[in-house]
């Protein structure tokens, strides 16, 4: 198994994406850390990564799952207004692969246009539930939420619950 994890170039949630890779490797799925940055990825906390693949290289048909890292970043970014990446989680959608999706990082998954009538987790910041209820997603009541292929989180705190549901959901527990 193998998944692509994405990342603004700065200021993603660090520890989303150390507890993530973390439960990944427990269970022996590959992850490939993914950004459109070719500099050094620094986390809002300073953690550092390097990306191992251009986010534009990513080729949906050589992955299981994508998923998007939560954080500042992805608004100073304006992630979610690339076209390239949009049309890449279009092709994960449209392939029936795994798109997960944490906080924030939901309004990429709303933009890309492949939410309508899917159950959402409560989306935390305004910006994002209006952006779920413009692209005719379902807001749930609930933080984590699992609807058709698209797994989304909007409480940072229960990351691990959101491992362990990607995990079953690959598959590989």
């Amino acid at each position: 198994m193998k998944v692509a994890i994405l990342v603004s170039p700065k200021d993603f949630k660090d520890e989303s994406l150390s507890n993530l890779k973390l439960m990944l490797d427990k269970w022996g799925v590959v992850s490939v850390l993914t950004s459109y940055s070719t500099h050094e990825l620094v986390g809002y906390h300073g953690a550092v990564y390097n990306a191992d693949i251009n986010a534009a290289k990513i080729v949906p048909d050589d992955f299981d799952a994508i998923i998007l890292i939560d954080g500042k970043g992805v608004d100073e970014y304006k992630l979610y207004d690339f076209r390239q990446l949009l049309d890449m989680i279009k092709l994960f959608s449209d392939r029936k692969k795994i798109i997960a999706a944490i906080g924030n990082s939901m309004k990429i998954v709303a933009r890309a246009n492949i939410i309508a009538n899917v159950k959402i987790a409560t989306p935390k910041d305004e910006d994002t539930k209006r952006l779920v209820i413009l692209y005719h997603g379902a807001p749930s009541k609930e933080e984590l939420e699992f609807d058709r292929n698209i797994l989304t989180l909007s409480n940072n705190d229960k990351i691990l619950d959101f491992s362990d549901l990607l995990l079953k959901k690959l598959g590989a527990k």
